[in-house]
């Protein structure tokens, strides 16, 4: 098992939370017709299971999905684009800030006044994502029985490494292997919350308890925005 960083675990309790906000089903329809860009039949479409899985937890209703599948082939109002943003935080704290959005002057302007406010700017292109790799994330529910077990089944499963945080295990995977190793839990009766691809810091950067809680800020208020899908940090 490995060590990951303070915002790694809070970002994904925030989750619950944050399917409470209104401006949630954005965030959610966004995500769904990025993924059905690349086929819109869930069945043959992993990312795009994945997507309407996250929307069905956070109570969308079935017309939104159906919305945000056809929008992916042109239909409706509003294309959405992809950006990765390259930002430094205070101290030099890298962050890696993916956004879909329908306005991207909106979307970039949001980013740049959330990174000022907070002490951040962004960075140039590249100098900031090399210092992160692209990995399966699985969210388990724990069992407070037989965690060895568990542990040895999370092994078996094909995953990379794992952690336990707030009564979850954090699962990571390569990838590609990502889907194998859901199925191969779900096939073993565990409950999994969630499942996405995920940017994680090759390395993380030790900070004291003060500037650790002004990053987390900054990266809640970030992963607030209804144009952000993901934020990433190498903040310990």
């Amino acid at each position: 098992m490995s060590g990951h960083s303070k915002w790694a675990s809070i970002k994904h309790q925030k989750a619950v939370t944050d399917a409470k906000r209104a401006g949630v089903f954005t965030k959610l329809a966004n995500g769904i017709t990025v993924a059905a860009r690349n086929g819109v039949d869930p069945t043959m479409n992993f990312q795009l299971r994945l997507a309407i899985d996250r929307a069905r937890a956070a109570n969308m209703p079935n017309a939104n999905i159906d919305r945000a599948i056809a929008r992916a082939s042109g239909a409706g109002a509003g294309q959405i684009v992809e950006s990765l943003y390259e930002a430094y935080g205070p101290h030099g704290v890298a962050i890696l800030i993916e956004i879909a959005t329908d306005n991207k002057n909106r979307a970039l302007s949001e980013v740049k006044s959330l990174l000022t406010r907070h002490g951040g700017k962004l960075a140039g292109a590249g100098s900031v994502q090399y210092l992160f790799e692209k990995k399966g994330l699985i969210t388990v529910a724990a069992s407070n029985q037989n965690d060895d077990k568990t542990e040895m089944d999370i092994i078996d499963s094909g995953a990379d490494d794992y952690e336990l945080s707030n009564n979850e295990y954090l699962i990571y995977t390569k990838p590609d292997h990502l889907e194998s190793v859901k199925k191969n839990l779900e096939e073993k009766s565990y409950t999994i919350t969630d499942a996405k691809l995920t940017w994680e810091p090759k390395q993380g950067i030790s900070l004291d308890d003060e500037t650790s809680q002004k990053i987390v800020t900054l990266l809640s208020s970030l992963d607030e925005l209804d144009d952000v899908t993901s934020v990433a940090s190498n903040a310990g």
